[in-house]
């Protein structure tokens, strides 16, 4: 079993900042990818951000150049800072690692328990 513990998340007016944390741990053998997804009040769950095991990140449209995704290795963590928020990203966060677990290399997909991202205008 792999757990994913997020923190961060809060109350910020328009135009501040915010950093999420997200830690996985348990019998990780390897994390492919390592992925934000958000969810507004009635509507769907979103991809926000991605960044893969050699780095390379991607962004949705909305939050390209406010956003940054980044990983710690040594700690299979992956961070999330949130700038120049607005009003329109006040959803719950949640990660999601994929990866695959010892002893025989068995993949997994998990999800953190999401946090809750409040921008007041």
């Amino acid at each position: 079993q792999v757990q994913l513990v997020e923190s961060g998340g809060g109350l910020v007016q328009a135009g501040g900042s915010l950093r999420l944390s997200c830690a996985a741990s348990g019998s990780i053998l390897g994390i492919s990818a390592m992925n934000w997804y958000r969810q507004a009040p009635g509507k769907q769950r979103v991809l926000v951000a991605v960044i893969l095991g050699g780095g390379a990140t991607n962004y949705a449209d909305s939050v390209k150049g406010r956003f940054t995704i980044s990983r710690d290795n040594a700690k299979n963590t992956v961070y999330l800072q949130m700038d120049s928020l607005g009003p329109e990203d006040t959803a719950v966060y949640y990660c999601n690692v994929r990866g695959a677990m010892y002893p025989l290399g068995t993949s997994f997909n998990s999800w953190g328990q999401g946090t809750q991202v409040t921008v007041s205008s």
